[in-house]
């Protein structure tokens, strides 16, 4: 196991730590791990979609060996507020599970993560983080951290009980205004809709969000990169649900 390293510009070892759970062969031949990332009281680090105040994190594998390609397994975070604007991630700790296909199943897994993280209290600085571990072909046994981690995914269309749930898709002078309209039932007070496009450089803005029983309507403005014209795949919209302790993450967005 091992411990990760601040960047040599950031002393952070007082705020932030990291380290790579091996985790364990599944039986599809996957390899089921978990990056574990610790952070000091008072501290936060993001989600893939950040908000408009938070920091998205990034990642790579340089000086990986045998992985074919990686699938993350976010728990739901939480919603913050962070000087009056929406910023969405965990505090005090993210166990992050990542799926691994080898590219031979038969052949052990070497496994060298770099993350790039925004964490913040009162400020917010940049962190980097390395970390990694070797993985053997049929070994590792069930780690109740990734496993609990898995669990506590958002849920999906059927175990949330959405009974529709589509979009409409309107012309800016700047992009596009797009209006997700879903049959769900109320997850809990204080309800946000992150909207994800699937498409590199558009910006998208933190959604306006209405209920009126079990219809939830949340929309967002999109801006494509340098305010140029851009496509947008409907398969590729993702819209997630937030609220205290729940969250539901739809894939797809057909039109009405």
């Amino acid at each position: 196991m091992l411990t990760a390293q601040p960047s040599a510009a950031q002393n952070l070892s007082d705020i932030v730590s990291a380290e790579f759970l091996p985790g364990w062969r599944t039986e599809q031949g996957t390899h089921m791990a978990a990056l574990r990332v610790k952070l000091a009281p008072g501290w936060k680090t993001y989600w893939r979609s950040p908000g408009d105040a938070g920091i998205p994190p990034e990642f790579g594998w340089a000086g990986s060996d045998n992985i074919r390609s990686v699938q993350f397994h976010w728990p739901r975070p939480d919603v913050f507020d962070f000087n009056g604007m929406q910023t969405i991630g965990y505090s005090r700790e993210l166990i992050l599970p990542v799926e691994i296909w080898p590219t031979d199943a038969s052949q052990p897994v070497k496994v060298s993560a770099q993350m790039d993280l925004g964490v913040c209290s009162d400020i917010c600085v940049p962190a980097f983080l390395e970390l990694g571990g070797d993985l053997i072909p049929a070994g590792g046994k069930a780690n109740p951290s990734i496993q609990t981690a898995l669990r506590n995914r958002p849920e999906n269309r059927r175990e949330a009980g959405v009974r529709d749930a589509h979009c409409s898709i309107s012309a800016l002078a700047t992009g596009l205004r797009l209006t997700a309209t879903m049959d769900l039932p109320p997850l809990g007070p204080k309800e946000a809709v992150v909207i994800e496009t699937g498409a590199p450089g558009v910006w998208v803005t933190e959604a306006s969000v209405t209920r009126n029983g079990t219809r939830l309507t949340a929309t967002s403005d999109l801006t494509g990169p340098d305010r140029q014209p851009f496509s947008l795949d409907r398969s590729d919209i993702t819209i997630t649900v937030l609220s205290k302790g729940r969250a539901v993450e739809l894939l797809g967005c057909p039109s009405d």
